[in-house]
């Protein structure tokens, strides 16, 4: 079996037509979801690139993995699903979107070739890094770096398996569109929730500089708002405007994610490969009235996950709840590879070959960089089962790099998905939710004793009689 990861940054699943978007179609993406499998509860444990990254690569929690912001490098010769690959025979490559740092020690290790963007990197005439140094490669970075990665394929030889990371740039912030992409003029729904009053919110929520109305900048948005228009219709322009060159880096994506399957097919390949597509994590469409990602409100949180091996894996949905976390030692039973015993997942392979599978009761979520400069989004943990979410905002920094140096009193928020799914109602005072919210909170305390996370100082112990 061969894998293939295609990676993007900030594609939201509400912008991919088999999750039911109601703003674009994605039809090279929807293909692998029909021939596979679509994951509608697939989770990040840290919605933020850099530490999605770590997660999805060693297989672990980022207070184990040390990629918490997105100024913590990581050590990359830490244990990885690639290096346990590599060890069993895999041939291993990595092209494009690295970010996890640079230099020694940072640059990707465990692949026999790899050919990275720098930090975010560019979306015109990107430099790519390599173990023969930097340099400029002229075009548009998701066509290229799509090149790069079936190249290498095309170089192989023999008969051993291969792994190659397809990780692209977009459609992540400023949302460059490739050159000559139309702007259609039809106006793009907007979400339910664009003007959220945050009425029930904490504090924590209202300070995060990621408003559209607010926060987009001249260089987000090409070209300045018509000045005659008001705050509100200034709003909906930008939204609109955000929203098309978005759009335009996701259909981009598509016709690569195309391409990719096009050429595994064309060499006999395609059915007998494990091909995923996937972002590192979600993505605010202008729902609550922002863009970004950060919190652990379902936007954000929701990773799309599709894949497919028709050879071994039947189409369906899969609505267990999983977290990127749990990708490496799926990947490594698959290839029938043993996962590195650091790794704090757990398989979901057995849900996509109808063997026996305990479904998770919750998944925890921590979010780091607290009060960065740009976004000012608070630090926070939370536990999420299936009807309901915990979120305690401890909103410090704790002089981790990245952060910024603030720091506000703790704050919880508690909604019930089941009867509020679009989280505009935080229900952790209300009475009715009394049992609920101690249940949660003992939950959540376990479930980061068992992972080795410690508690921020300011979190009470909870009573568990």
């Amino acid at each position: 079996m061969n894998i293939v990861m295609i990676l993007t940054d900030d594609h939201a699943a509400h912008a991919i037509s088999a999750y039911g978007s109601v703003v674009n179609e994605t039809p090279r993406i929807d293909e692998i979801a029909r021939l596979g499998r679509r994951f509608d509860n697939c989770f990040a444990t840290n919605s933020l690139c850099s530490p999605s990254r770590a997660s999805i690569l060693t297989g672990t929690y980022s207070h184990v993995n040390g990629v918490t912001t997105l100024v913590t490098p990581i050590d990359a010769a830490q244990p990885s699903f690639v290096s346990a690959l590599r060890a069993a025979g895999y041939r291993t490559a990595m092209v494009g979107k690295w970010h996890m740092g640079d230099g020694p020690g940072h640059d990707p290790q465990h692949f026999d070739y790899w050919d990275v963007l720098i930090d975010q990197g560019e979306y015109i005439d990107p430099v790519f890094l390599s173990a023969s140094g930097r340099r400029v490669v002229p075009g548009y970075a998701t066509d290229i770096i799509t090149d790069l990665a079936l190249n290498w394929i095309s170089s192989l030889s023999g008969d051993d398996p291969y792994c190659v990371l397809i990780y692209h740039k977009a459609p992540h912030r400023p949302w460059v569109p490739p050159p000559g992409s139309p702007h259609s003029g039809s106006p793009i729904p907007l979400p339910a929730t664009f003007d959220d009053d945050y009425a029930t919110r904490t504090s924590s929520a209202r300070r995060a500089a990621m408003r559209i109305a607010e926060h987009l900048t001249l260089e987000d948005l090409k070209v300045a708002p018509p000045p005659e228009l008001s705050y509100a219709d200034s709003a909906l322009w930008k939204y609109q405007r955000f929203m098309e060159d978005y759009l335009a880096c996701v259909a981009s994506v598509d016709d690569n994610v195309g391409r990719v399957t096009d050429f595994l097919r064309a060499r006999g390949e395609f059915d007998d490969t494990l091909l995923m597509y996937a972002s590192d994590q979600g993505f605010f469409l202008g729902d609550h009235g922002w863009f970004d990602k950060r919190f652990m409100y379902e936007e954000s949180l929701r990773m799309p996950l599709v894949l497919s091996c028709p050879l071994r894996i039947a189409p369906g949905v899969v609505d267990d709840m999983v977290t990127n976390v749990d990708w490496a030692q799926t990947i490594l039973e698959a290839a029938g590879v043993p996962a590195h015993p650091r790794m704090q997942g757990r398989s979901f392979w057995p849900l996509l070959t109808d063997s026996s599978y305990v479904a998770a009761d919750g998944i925890y979520y921590r979010y780091w960089e607290h009060d960065d400069v740009f976004h000012k989004a608070p630090a926070h943990y939370g536990y999420r089962t299936s009807r309901y979410k915990l979120i305690y905002f401890y909103n410090d920094g704790m002089g981790i790099p990245g952060c910024g140096w603030g720091t506000y009193p703790p704050e919880w928020e508690l909604y019930d998905l089941l009867l509020d799914p679009a989280e505009l109602r935080n229900v952790y005072d209300d009475p009715a939710y009394a049992v609920v919210r101690d249940e949660l909170t003992v939950a959540m305390w376990n479930e980061q004793a068992r992972l080795g996370d410690k508690p921020h100082p300011s979190q009470p112990r909870p009573v568990t009689s």
